[in-house]
């Protein structure tokens, strides 16, 4: 899962490059909105190949994305972007 942030044409521009890479399949866009604030701004990228941070592979396996409503999906990204332990990661 990825959150793009930044200019609407940067986002735009980001989600494009995603859909053409041939490593990502599946693509589905979850939530789509203007934010007041970034969650991540000095951050580049977090890799957490699991997404152990709020559900497991079976959950996302089962379908967790396509019920889960948006507010939790942006509730999980700003928790993340809180967590002390994270900020330290090299990037």
């Amino acid at each position: 899962m990825q959150l793009l942030e930044g200019s609407l044409e940067a986002v735009n521009a980001a989600y494009m490059r995603i859909c053409r890479d041939d490593r990502h399949a599946g693509i589905k866009k979850l939530v789509s909105r203007r934010a007041s604030k970034r969650f991540f701004s000095n951050w580049s990228m977090l890799h957490d190949p699991a997404i152990s941070l709020i559900w497991n592979q079976q959950q996302i396996r089962d379908g967790i994305l396509d019920r889960i409503p948006q507010s939790e999906i942006i509730g999980m990204f700003e928790a993340i972007s809180h967590r002390s332990d994270l900020h330290d990661f090299d990037h």
